[in-house]
């Protein structure tokens, strides 16, 4: 299956490293490559994966997507552009342009998910493709595939869950007694926050993650803006250590139900809740439905690792569904 890679980032190089330590278990070939800042390198016969993770730069850049489609011709594009959690953009116009195309699309931006993923599911069905997500809301651990392949005829009513991994990190360190900041700071080391470390206190991408949850296991039709928000900038070390003298802690906590109620709060919670026992980069969510209680799934120490594992989670079912021959 030939594969075009929109953004080559972080998550983009560790697919890249995967496929090539992988071949005979991933039957993929990447045929395209295109960047805003690092050029397009497009060659059918199927692109040498480590010369690409050693290039300064890719070529020259193609001025549209369209026209990067258009050259390397995929079945499948996968988006690896970075959140905007204001916009969703340039990611849904990105998705739109390859599934207009009958190109499956497959996501790693929670942005498209949260803003526009009824129109490109029905873009998708119209065109007779797939349009997969799995690593948009917890890295690779299986969320949406956990309800599409293991909940037949259950109806989720609503979520719980931890989802931000940088507010967690910003938390335990003021319980040490830093500062705001100093957690900001052990967080960027470990590599987990936004670009912009706002985005994460302020809780705009467990805000997004709400909306890409809510959009697809509750049918909302919400972008982020209308998810009732409270990041945890108000939050000092003080409190926390007063807290911890309770036997209480801090998460940011994502829920969401079918009565519309959704939201996203740094909640008081005993160190016995379920959801306190997400700890550093971990991840929690539970999923309530009707016929099979709740259950969940817990990602612990997540890496980009993980991330990549969801796109070829995602990328192997297009691959089984849609008939493909191995290469």
């Amino acid at each position: 299956m030939n594969l075009a890679l929109i953004g080559f980032g972080q998550v983009g190089r560790e697919l890249a490293r995967q496929l090539d330590a992988h071949p005979q278990r991933f039957p993929f070939r990447i045929v395209g490559i295109h960047t805003l800042r690092h050029g397009t390198l497009v060659d059918a016969a199927g692109i040498s994966l480590k010369r690409a993770l050693t290039m300064p730069a890719l070529g020259t850049r193609l001025a549209t997507v369209e026209e990067f489609l258009e050259a390397c011709r995929p079945h499948a594009a996968v988006e690896l552009t970075p959140l905007d959690p204001l916009t969703g953009e340039p990611a849904i116009r990105h998705l739109r342009a390859a599934l207009e195309r009958g190109i499956h699309a497959v996501t790693a931006n929670k942005g498209p998910v949260a803003f526009a993923y009824q129109e490109l599911a029905q873009l998708a069905r119209e065109r007779g493709c797939l349009f997969r997500f799995e690593s948009t809301v917890m890295d690779g651990a299986p969320v949406f595939n956990l309800v599409r392949r293991c909940l037949p005829g259950a109806r989720v009513l609503g979520f719980t869950g931890v989802l931000n991994s940088t507010t967690t990190v910003v938390i335990e360190a003021m319980e040490e007694g830093r500062s705001f900041s100093e957690g900001v700071e052990r967080a960027r080391r470990m590599g987990i926050t936004e670009a912009n470390h706002s985005y994460d206190t302020d809780g705009w991408d467990a805000a997004a993650k709400t909306a890409a949850l809510a959009n697809v296991l509750l049918d909302a039709r919400v972008t982020p803006m209308e998810i009732d928000r409270r990041g945890i900038g108000r939050l000092t070390p003080d409190r926390l250590r007063d807290l911890n003298a309770q036997g209480k802690t801090v998460r940011l906590v994502s829920r969401g139900s079918r009565s519309g109620k959704l939201r996203v709060r740094g909640e008081v919670l005993s160190r016995a809740d379920l959801l306190a026992s997400a700890q550093g980069a971990s991840g929690l969510l539970l999923l309530h439905t009707d016929l099979m209680g709740t259950v969940g799934a817990i990602e612990v120490a997540p890496t980009l690792a993980q991330t990549a594992y969801g796109v070829l989670a995602d990328l192997t079912e297009i691959w089984a569904v849609s008939g493909l021959q191995p290469l």
